[in-house]
């Protein structure tokens, strides 16, 4: 018999069961093992009534409110997938109670108490959470930094540029929808060969986006900030510096919408502190945690966000020392936006915290 009291499983409740992110993270806890003692659905009071299942069990949803968190306590984790205000007005809530948030809102990304963890890359920052909270990063961030976390372990990072070509889901289902119906617009004509043609298909609404998308990118994702930077831009480069430990880091980074419906890319330049040999990076990159390397050009082999999405990986190719700099590599990096880029994130954080409670119960 073992002397060792056995204690039962945590709790997991999903804020934002109901959206775009949500849906895929109740597929991901389907398809992980189960640390689960029980799972809870939150959402908000429209979505509440409705049944989804998971793990195979039909659970309904509740409406977010402070009675949705009754029986939370320490060991529990309540995972946040929410715009940043339902966030903010909630955590706290649930932080009262004893049990850890896990957020994957903006909303606590910037708070030097709240650790930003990316598991394959700062696994034992979440540890260390003063408020009870840790954060997520942007979907552009997590998109990279498995990869990028890799190499500076070895090389060290010392400067980076990085254009993203973001999918329409980056704004959720009105995202997708916006970009389905300009398609719908454009399909089978011949527009996109005069000025103005495209916009005058699609008309006024342009969905979430600066401008039509279909048959265009998009050189634009956020908010306005000071000296003409986006908001997302911005929180590329702040995320990166956090995660990575690298506060002065020089980060350029430049945001666009390209007409995906799903899975971001990106264009990466890093320059590290010595010399970079491209066949020893692509050792490392092929034994990086959450990494696949796809990379062989003579044969047209190399990502693209089609085949990205739905998986769990960042998949990088096109992976070259750079022509000028012997210190530099740049490479071209694609993953699901919102199944790598939020959801499994956030359910690998959990999975962590969960474990944490675990051996404290030994």
């Amino acid at each position: 018999m073992s002397p060792h009291r056995s204690a039962p499983a945590p709790a997991l409740a999903v804020v934002g069961a109901t959206g775009a992110v949500g849906s895929i993270l109740l597929q991901i806890l389907s398809q992980r093992a189960d640390v689960w003692g029980g799972i809870r659905l939150i959402a908000s009071p429209r979505s509440a009534g409705r049944v989804l299942a998971v793990r195979g069990q039909e659970t309904e949803v509740l409406a977010l409110t402070e009675d949705a968190f009754e029986g939370l306590g320490k060991g529990d984790v309540v995972l946040f997938l929410t715009p940043a205000e339902v966030s903010a007005r909630w955590a706290p809530v649930v932080t009262a109670r004893g049990a850890v948030v896990v957020d994957q809102s903006p909303a606590f990304r910037e708070d030097p108490e709240v650790p930003l963890v990316v598991p394959e890359v700062n696994a034992p920052a979440v540890r260390n959470r003063p408020r009870g909270i840790v954060a997520g990063p942007d979907c552009v961030t997590a998109a990279m930094i498995a990869a990028l976390g890799a190499l500076h372990a070895e090389y060290g990072l010392a400067d980076l540029a990085v254009s993203s070509y973001q999918a329409a889901s980056r704004s959720g289902r009105a995202g997708a929808e916006a970009l389905r119906r300009q398609l719908s617009l454009v399909a089978g004509s011949p527009l996109g060969e005069h000025p103005g043609d495209v916009r005058r298909a699609v008309g006024e609404d342009t969905g979430p986006f600066a401008a039509p998308l279909a048959l265009n990118v998009v050189p634009w994702s956020g908010e306005l900030r000071a000296d003409g930077w986006s908001s997302h831009e911005l929180a590329v480069r702040a995320e990166t510096r956090r995660i990575l430990g690298l506060e002065t880091l020089p980060v350029s980074v430049t945001c666009v919408q390209v007409p995906v419906v799903t899975g971001h890319s990106l264009t990466v330049r890093a320059r590290f502190e010595r010399e970079v040999v491209a066949a020893h990076a692509r050792e490392i990159l092929e034994a990086a945690p959450g990494v696949v390397l796809v990379d062989d050009p003579a044969a047209g082999e190399w990502p693209t966000p089609a085949d990205a999405a739905g998986t769990d990986p960042a998949w990088v190719g096109r992976l070259r020392g750079s022509l000028d700099d012997a210190r530099a590599l740049e490479f071209f990096v694609c993953a699901d936006n919102l199944r790598k880029g939020a959801a499994l994130n956030a359910a690998q954080i959990s999975e962590l915290i969960a474990g944490e409670f675990a051996q404290l119960a030994l």
